[in-house]
């Protein structure tokens, strides 16, 4: 009988040193190709709480506007239809015809969307931005945002943000929100 020799054989080994390497690049280029979300929201300062003062204040009906924002996403401006371009418009008019007296109720159904909500905020604040820019161009000439921090304090003070949330449960109850 003849006996083959039997040859060690040799397990080809992987060739791991450049594995690291590799790892670490794409790493890099998930992190570099990825987006990082960013949270939807509102950035407001509220007023700080003066425990000393609790007087309530007496506000004319006629400085007063009411947004309406539906749980279809209709928006109504004192109860009447309007875009988002007109809500801009009619605020930056009516804040400056009644100044510091102004009260801008907003009034948001539950099942409204954020979307929407999101947009009336944006509206409205370019309807400050836009009350203030001419304040600090007549004032001062030139934009509130390159006015000095002393600047823009004096015509914040001359248009203040007035605007108090409502917001209506579902089944049509309100429930008054804090004001700012």
């Amino acid at each position: 009988m003849m006996f083959r020799r039997r040859e060690k054989r040799k397990v080809p080994g992987l060739n791991t040193t450049s594995t690291a390497d590799i790892s670490f690049m794409l790493l890099i280029l998930f992190l570099v190709a990825s987006s990082m979300d960013l949270d939807k929201g509102l950035a407001r300062r509220l007023p700080a709480i003066d425990k000393t003062k609790k007087t309530a204040l007496a506000v004319d009906s006629r400085k007063v506007i009411r947004l309406v924002i539906g749980a279809d996403d209709k928006v109504t401006l004192d109860g009447r239809s309007v875009t988002m371009r007109a809500i801009r418009q009619q605020t930056t008019t009516f804040v400056k015809t009644n100044g510091k007296g102004h009260l801008i109720q907003l009034q948001t159904d539950r099942k409204a969307s954020y979307d929407t909500y999101l947009h009336v905020q944006d509206q409205l604040a370019a309807a400050y931005n836009a009350v203030r820019d001419q304040r600090s161009s007549s004032l001062f000439g030139k934009p509130f945002e390159q006015c000095s921090r002393e600047q823009q304090t004096r015509i914040a003070d001359e248009v203040p943000v007035r605007i108090s949330e409502v917001y209506a449960a579902a089944a049509g109850k309100t429930g008054k929100g804090g004001g700012r």
